[in-house]
């Protein structure tokens, strides 16, 4: 049995309780920096404000005290906004013991530092390190639709212990040694999905939607191995994968952000829209392109998707221009 304490009650971080809880052979907690929103948990036993619908099990403790949070905890499941992770693991550092392994959940790039979750870790605290990533839904783990992801770490040994932690009947892990691919697979699909979402804002059609999907797994994928990932990575769960899945599905809230951006809404406007939920795109995108930036790798689709963001630049006048760019082979 694990002791496994999960920081973050948003909606991805409540549906791996219950996904882990559905599991069973665990102690869980699950934390919340809001004393209001903990109370709120203990006494309706449903998240309401950010996954309603879904009974929480009456054996997941839940906080919103940090030192009794991870008090000998053998994985720190982080599920944290990515801009909030160094607070947070700067505050639990001096508490952790040496084996407690953490695991983030958190699919973004620091804003100012262009930093990796890793990174942001590992600047803090040299506890083991691991990345959970991949096309998953929060509603769809909540109610226990299969779904498969990967988890990434240097030292394969933690991966296949979260691997056996967390699979189940309903939540199939792959493991994977290449930590920049994984979270750079996860974070970036946030910045092509938002463009996607304005594709379909503008009524584009399916052919637009084809292609930015297309070209965007290709800067993606350039970025990556700029940074040490491997290619191979990008082609699975926590590339084309979550890709695919974010730009087209539903329920992404990248993609919606993106929609309302393509039917002339401000930015401001549909950020207030969203309550208190995070669309990481919205940062990481100039994050994304600082990266680029340091390491001289083209990402046309993430540059015109900044100007729309922070410049007012008319969505419509983004696509014209990347379909005027020079001809190049594919």
């Amino acid at each position: 049995m694990s002791r496994i304490t999960v920081l973050g009650a948003g909606a991805w971080g409540t549906a791996l309780a219950l996904s882990l809880a559905r599991r069973g052979g665990h102690q869980l907690c699950l934390w919340s920096h809001s004393t209001a929103l903990a109370e709120q948990l203990a006494d309706a036993g449903e998240n309401l404000p950010y996954l309603p619908g879904f009974t929480l099990p009456v054996d997941i403790q839940i906080t919103s005290d940090l030192p009794r949070a991870i008090f000998e905890a053998d994985i720190l499941l982080c599920v944290t906004p990515s801009q909030h992770l160094r607070g947070v693991i700067t505050h639990i550092a001096p508490m952790l013991t040496r084996n407690q392994i953490i695991l983030s959940a958190s699919k973004g790039l620091e804003e100012a530092s262009f930093l990796r979750m890793s990174q942001v870790v590992a600047s803090v605290t040299g506890n083991p390190f691991a990345v959970l990533s991949g096309p998953s839904f929060a509603q769809e783990v909540a109610a226990g639709i299969p779904t498969a992801v990967v988890v990434a770490s240097n030292f394969l040994p933690i991966a296949q212990t979260i691997q056996r932690d967390f699979t189940s009947p309903t939540l199939r892990v792959y493991t994977n040694e290449d930590v920049p691919g994984v979270e750079l697979g996860g974070a970036l699909k946030n910045v092509i999905a938002l463009a996607a979402g304005v594709a379909s804002g503008l009524n584009l059609g399916y052919n637009s939607s084809a292609a930015l999907i297309t070209r965007g797994i290709a800067e993606v994928t350039r970025l990556a191995v700029a940074c040490g990932g491997r290619r191979q990575t990008l082609a699975g769960l926590s590339g084309i994968g979550d890709l695919v899945l974010t730009c087209t599905g539903s329920l992404s809230r990248n993609r919606s952000v993106g929609i309302e951006l393509g039917r002339g809404r401000q930015l401001n406007d549909i950020i207030a829209g969203l309550n208190g939920k995070v669309a990481e795109g919205v940062r990481s995108t100039a994050a994304a392109l600082g990266l680029a930036a340091r390491y001289a790798v083209e990402m046309p689709i993430t540059e015109q998707m900044d100007a729309i963001l922070h410049r007012n630049k008319s969505p419509k006048e983004a696509i014209r221009e990347l379909m005027s760019r020079p001809g190049r082979d594919e």
